[in-house]
């Protein structure tokens, strides 16, 4: 009997004991719950063409509606020394080209060669990509390793967003809400990207070819007016359309705009494409063969934040480009002109052969004459045996180019990523410098729209 009445005691005492430490931990769990809701928390993003952002500024916007002290910042405003003054951040971050950052981030992507020490550093990650490129969401993996080999702690595990997935933004927004301390269904009624422009129907008015006899493919100036005769929707210069392509419902295909509403129609420049066992892409093929003058197709206008002109707009432009990427440096200029006194602007722009491919020749001869255009510099690759591109003019010019940006002067590149981006980054790297490049993408005056 006593010793059945002591082993009792014993088994009495552990599950006391045993009472009083699931006590202590769920008071070390309150009490670490409340401190973390009342530190401040920092909301940093990494947005190519804005819609990154635009879920930064959403999110920031939720978390402070429920009572936090929230900061919203784009990353290229933050060093190491700043996240080590942070106790939670959550990273919206987009990738452009291939895997790398968006140009906005690239001087804060330079920390990612080595770890930090950020050991008091709560985070989480929102990836943007798109799994038609690959690497998918390579910057936001290569944020969150950073992070984690720098000693922060997840919050929760790296969320990739394909396309704007709404199962993973919804989950997104189950974490926001985890955060705040809130109901997921008191956040149901805050979306996290504005609502998006409807498609809507618009009818083809006019195609004409522009480059007749060109030893390349076959490149089309398109223009639209809403099918059902309303007033033209308020778009800015830079801005993109997406074309939905019947063939491939669900996928819309992005084209720059190559007009501004003044202009009286959405215009367009479209390349047919034909891949390598020679079968025409589907989007190009609906636009330039398929749809016949009067019909319709179903697009919408994507606002391009991140190359409109905006802080821009009374600054000196270099605009680059080549092919169809003239079609956003045309909408830039033809803004420009809309001007009563605007700054110069000088136009790089190449294509194969002058008599063939110079799409809109007259135009940017009379915007030269009317001083809209200070300078025009030509690369035709084809039109001499030693291949010629738009980046090889662009570093002949070195001298002019460090002057404009010492002038203050805002670099627009739009085209092919594959080449002449990439060319004409590396010219621009060696001339002004990597941290100026940097600095110039950080403050908004090195725009580029690329693919």
């Amino acid at each position: 009997m006593m010793e059945q009445e002591r082993l009792i005691w014993v088994a009495g005492l552990g599950l006391a004991y045993a009472g009083v430490c699931v006590a202590a931990w769920q008071q070390w769990r309150r009490s670490r719950r409340a401190a973390s809701v009342a530190a401040p928390l920092l909301v940093a993003y990494a947005s190519q063409s804005g819609q990154a952002e635009a879920v930064a500024q959403q999110s920031a916007a939720t978390l402070q509606a429920a009572g936090l002290a929230v900061q919203c910042l784009p990353l290229a405003q933050l060093d190491v020394a700043a996240l080590q003054q942070t106790s939670r951040l959550l990273l919206v971050v987009s990738t452009t080209g291939e895997g790398e950052p968006p140009d906005m981030a690239r001087r804060f992507a330079a920390n990612l060669a080595t770890p930090a020490a950020l050991g008091e550093l709560q985070y989480a990650v929102l990836a943007l990509g798109d799994r038609r490129y690959t690497p998918f969401c390579a910057f936001g993996h290569a944020l969150d390793a950073w992070l984690a080999a720098s000693g922060a702690q997840p919050l929760y595990p790296c969320l990739e967003v394909d396309a704007l997935d709404d199962v993973v933004l919804a989950t997104w927004q189950h974490q926001l809400a985890e955060l705040a301390g809130l109901q997921d269904s008191a956040l149901a009624a805050q979306p996290l990207l504005p609502a998006a422009t409807p498609f809507a129907s618009w009818r083809l008015q006019e195609r004409r070819c522009l480059n007749e006899g060109s030893s390349g493919a076959a490149t089309y100036h398109l223009a639209l007016q809403p099918a059902d005769g309303s007033v033209l929707p308020q778009w800015q210069s830079g801005d993109l359309v997406e074309v939905q392509v019947p063939a491939e419902p669900g996928r819309p295909r992005e084209y720059s705009i190559a007009s501004i509403p003044a202009d009286g129609c959405l215009q367009l420049l479209v390349r047919v494409r034909v891949d390598e066992q020679g079968q025409p892409g589907l989007a190009s093929q609906h636009l330039t063969c398929d749809l016949a003058l009067g019909d319709t197709l179903s697009l919408r206008i994507r606002p391009h934040r991140r190359f409109r002109l905006a802080d821009n707009a009374t600054r000196p432009l270099i605009l680059i480009g080549n092919g169809t990427g003239l079609a956003g440096l045309r909408s830039h200029l033809r803004a420009r002109q809309q001007l009563a006194a605007p700054q110069p602007g000088w136009l790089l722009f190449g294509e194969r052969q002058a008599v063939h491919d110079f799409y809109y020749r007259h135009e940017l001869q009379a915007l030269q004459q009317q001083g809209v255009l200070q300078h025009v510099d030509t690369a035709f690759s084809r039109d001499q045996p030693q291949r010629r591109y738009v980046q090889h003019v662009l570093a002949e010019q070195a001298e002019r180019l460090q002057q404009w940006v010492a002038d203050g002067a805002a670099i627009y590149v739009c085209g092919s990523l594959a080449g002449m981006a990439s060319g004409v980054d590396a010219v621009l790297r060696q001339v002004l410098g990597e941290a100026a490049l940097d600095e110039l993408a950080a403050q908004g005056r090195y725009c580029r729209d690329v693919y």
